[in-house]
């Protein structure tokens, strides 16, 4: 008898509706497939994930960090230097996430086509 709670992520007090907001939240999409390749610097990550700010990168770091997602290594030397990875539970999220990232580039051409073709209906009836 599997006696684990039976999470649902519809339920809106369910806890598991926290990390699903986090995992598909754009920021920590993006970083988790930077980091899919390995370990990064802050400044590697804020390169490889163009438009992101350093505030939010570090605080969406720090959050990654919490969920058990990011492991961040600092080491003691001058300068300091800090390095982010993935943890083993990080590493769940990085086929799911880059097939995301990769449904998203090739189909943006019908997602552009469907949105001027909706543009040109109108904005349609309210909901």
């Amino acid at each position: 008898m599997d006696d684990s709670p039976a999470w649902n992520v519809m339920v809106s007090t369910c806890p598991s509706r926290t990390s699903l907001a986090r995992i598909a939240n754009k920021w920590t999409a993006m970083i988790v497939i930077a980091l899919s390749d390995g370990r990064l610097r802050f400044g590697e990550i804020r390169r490889a994930v163009d438009g992101i700010s350093g505030k939010v990168l570090a605080d969406t770091l720090r959050d990654l960090e919490r969920d058990g997602i990011v492991s961040r290594t600092a080491y003691d030397q001058m300068p300091p230097r800090v390095e982010y990875d993935l943890t083993p539970l990080g590493q769940t999220l990085r086929e799911p996430l880059t097939a995301l990232g990769t449904w998203a580039e090739t189909h943006i051409a019908d997602v552009e086509a469907a949105r001027d073709a909706y543009d040109d209906r109108g904005s349609g009836d309210a909901f």
